[in-house]
């Protein structure tokens, strides 16, 4: 556990009490605060009563009248679409609102790390899609080549549930735009941007306030190095910001096409992974034979990966070996069953239009079984990006209309993942690959992408 410093003696209300909140609340007694808890759900204060909190509602008279803090878990709106009550009368009192992450940044070796010899990093990943693989990759090469690692935040545990890093240690971190956004303290050593496409634009009130929310782990810590995928418009002009001049090694680009420059490049293009100085190669990687990593995009999460190890010191040779080591993450192109020649591939994460076009372009000869509750940005890629799909096989609540995005792709009304599943196997070829790539949100249907993606694979199972 990460003790939370600087509120000794003093009140901290803490909103929301999942697994950061509750994280939180013990952090802030274990630094000596009082925790003052709220969820707006009956079990969940209850949970928190059970391990002996204190239960005050933020909208009883005079709530925060002692209270010198409020810390409010990532999923409670705090601007838009519009801030949850507790969070607009805290605000309206003065009354400083943090999350987490900020209670982590404050927090963190606060004078303990004064006797070590190597200071420990703390390696943070953010951007649209590729961020879970990016940082789950980053921990498994680090820990292949014997570093202390611990990876929390959006993945993992929660930032204040680690243990404080020992001497050398690293911890890397994936941090989602909700909580960027709102942290008051933001000091990573690495800071990782992967790309950026549309999403939660009803949470950032746009694609402009979406991508300030990613800027931020820039723009307010400054860390020591930088490794930005340069894809995209909003990619490059990060990196205009960053970087003094087109030979400031302090960042890294990343791309899956050709960089002319002077710096320091990473370029993931056609299966290789080139590292570039100066504008000379200094080394490669032939990523076709990974399997962990399957597809252009998964290369592009390997460059930041490489990216960041090569920042803390780790050779090619010693990336490249945990590079083939790393066997992926669940519902992220994860490869399930081969059935009769069939693959069956698992990406429930791709819940938007850019993560599902990526993994459309990773396989060949595609039954793809898509749909769920649309997210905002627009459908328009998705037509184009599926010349490899031999036939469409649409569920969610909204099937018909999401198929109406589709174009002339050879589709049909499924509604539920047991007929699509089902549907596909009876139709598919050896040398098809059945491939779960939503391009949608799951809560029409599931709880979560993850639940979504657990019965893809239970009806898969049923078919041997």
């Amino acid at each position: 556990m990460i003790p939370v410093q600087g509120f000794e003696g003093q009140r901290v209300a803490v909103l929301g009490l999942g697994r950061s909140g509750l994280a939180t609340a013990r952090a802030l007694r274990a630094g000596g605060a009082v925790a003052l808890c709220w969820d707006d759900g009956a079990a969940a204060r209850a949970a928190a009563e059970v391990e002996g909190f204190e239960i005050r509602d933020p909208m009883a008279a005079g709530a925060f009248a002692d209270v010198a803090c409020l810390v409010t878990s990532p999923g409670i709106a705090h601007l838009y679409p519009a801030p949850h009550r507790a969070i607009a009368a805290a605000m309206a009192l003065g009354v400083p609102v943090d999350n987490d992450i900020g209670l982590f940044f404050r927090s963190l070796g606060l004078g303990e790390w004064d006797g070590m010899e190597e200071p420990p990093k703390v390696v943070a990943v953010t951007g649209s899609n590729g961020k879970s693989t990016t940082s789950a990759l980053i921990a498994h090469i680090l820990t292949v080549a014997g570093r202390s690692v611990q990876l929390a935040g959006n993945i993992g545990r929660g930032v204040l549930d680690i243990e404080p890093p020992e001497n050398g240690g690293v911890v890397v971190l994936e941090l989602s735009s909700y909580q960027t956004d709102l942290a008051r303290a933001l000091t990573p050593d690495i800071a990782v941007f992967t790309n950026l496409s549309p999403d939660h634009l009803d949470r950032h009130g746009g694609m402009g306030g979406y991508f300030a929310a990613k800027r931020r782990l820039f723009a307010e810590g400054g860390p020591d190095r930088a490794i930005v995928g340069v894809d995209e418009p909003e990619g490059r002009y990060l990196a205009n910001q960053l970087a003094e001049g087109p030979g400031d090694l302090r960042l890294i680009r990343v791309s899956a096409g050709k960089l002319e420059g002077i710096g320091w490049d990473l370029v993931a293009r056609k299966g290789w992974l080139s590292e570039m100085r100066k504008g000379r190669q200094v080394a490669s990687i032939d990523l076709r034979g990974v399997a962990g990593l399957p597809g252009a995009h998964n290369h592009q999460n390997a460059a930041c990966a490489y990216g960041v190890a090569r920042a803390l010191g780790l050779s090619p040779k010693e990336i490249e070996a945990g590079f083939h080591s790393f066997e992926g993450l669940p519902h992220r192109s994860q490869r399930v069953a081969d059935i009769g020649g069939v693959s069956f591939v698992n990406d429930s994460k791709a819940t938007n239009v850019d993560a599902a076009v990526k993994a459309l372009a990773a396989f060949r000869r595609i039954r793809w079984i898509c749909g769920g509750l649309e997210k905002e940005g627009g459908m328009a890629a998705l037509a184009p990006a599926a010349g490899e799909v031999v036939k469409a096989y649409v569920i969610g609540r909204e099937a018909a209309a999401f198929a109406l995005h589709l174009g002339a792709v050879r589709h049909e009304i499924c509604g539920d993942m047991a007929t699509a599943v089902a549907r596909a196997a009876a139709e598919a070829e050896p040398g098809d690959t059945v491939l779960l790539a939503p391009a949608a949100a799951s809560f029409d249907q599931y709880d979560s992408f993850e639940h979504r993606g657990r019965d893809f694979m239970e009806q898969v199972a049923k078919l041997t």
